[in-house]
């Protein structure tokens, strides 16, 4: 099902999970999922890699969710994709039944040699209104086509305006809707839906949520990505980071304290952001099913089906 077609009708209610690396990934993959298909999503989400790698293990996964009757969306970037290279892969996507597809510029590669990040994507395309554009004139309505919005502004946008103003150019290029992107401060997400909204983007937008659960890979990400880290979201980072040279058994005791504090603090955030101008709450599942059940049940947003 086109995930515009149950926009329509409600909030929506998602995962996010990424292909992984090892070779016996897969089949772990799916057993996670098969947890996450029992709190009835309205869709799942998976990744791939810059330059799509990993797009084999990610088709796959995909196939695996449509398999069983669940809404799935592949994520679809610029990088070092040929016009050719687009059409082919999409046209696989159709083959096994996906709708949706997240059209994005995706981050520039670095050259492991030098280490310098490329100034183009080295594709057909280099702004996601582009791709979109073309999906849009092969594929006609064959998907339902969502774009990337960042609440605290990309990290290589000259601008918050510029930012926005793409937003803007992927709305009229025929995007459906917004997925945005990691932001942990409501206050900030509620400040660029106004700006967005003056801009003229009337498209819904879906929040995507990064579970709490350990200390070090939330700052990793929140950094990498130009985000925040709110005052409440801080303090428990304080709180529950161990003492320097503490010993195992302590660390532990700190990491167990950090997921609970996190996983209650996710909560608290979800029920927030719907508060908020908002359509749709998009969890990263992180492939961790037990986890992020267990925040779907605390929040009351879903019960689990066995």
């Amino acid at each position: 099902m086109k995930i515009s077609e149950i926009l329509k009708k409600r909030m929506t209610f998602s995962f996010e999970v990424f292909p992984p690396k090892e070779d016996d990934g897969v089949p772990k993959l799916q057993k996670e999922l098969d947890e996450l298909f029992k709190y009835s999503p309205d869709f799942i989400s998976c990744t791939y890699g810059a330059g799509g790698t990993n797009v084999g293990k990610s088709q796959e996964i995909c196939k695996y969710i449509t398999d069983k009757k669940v809404t799935c969306m592949t994520h679809f970037t610029c990088i070092g994709t040929s016009k050719e290279r687009i059409l082919k892969e999409l046209n696989e996507y159709l083959g096994i039944g996906l709708q949706n597809v997240l059209a994005m510029r995706g981050d520039f590669p670095k050259d492991p040699a030098t280490g310098k990040y490329a100034t183009t994507t080295g594709g057909a395309f280099n702004n996601a209104n582009q791709l979109i554009e073309f999906i849009k004139a092969n594929f006609g309505d064959k998907f339902a086509i969502a774009a990337a919005g960042d609440p605290e502004t990309h990290i290589v946008a000259v601008s918050p305006e510029a930012d926005i103003a793409f937003i803007r150019a992927k709305q009229d290029a025929g995007a459906e809707f917004i997925m945005c992107q990691l932001c942990h401060d409501i206050n900030e997400y509620e400040r660029w839906v106004k700006k967005c909204r003056k801009a003229g983007i009337t498209l819904p937008f879906i929040m995507g949520l990064m579970p709490v659960l350990a200390r070090d890979p939330i700052i990793n990400m929140t950094v990498s990505n130009g985000c925040s880290i709110p005052k409440e979201l801080a303090a428990i980072i304080g709180k529950y980071t161990p003492p320097r040279g503490s010993a195992e058994n302590v660390v532990k005791e700190y990491a167990a304290d950090f997921k609970k504090a996190g996983m209650e603090y996710t909560v608290k955030s979800l029920w927030q952001y719907m508060n908020t101008d908002l359509q749709g709450i998009h969890l990263y599942a992180l492939n961790k099913a037990v986890d992020v059940g267990r925040i779907v049940i605390d929040s009351g947003i879903r019960s689990k089906k066995e």
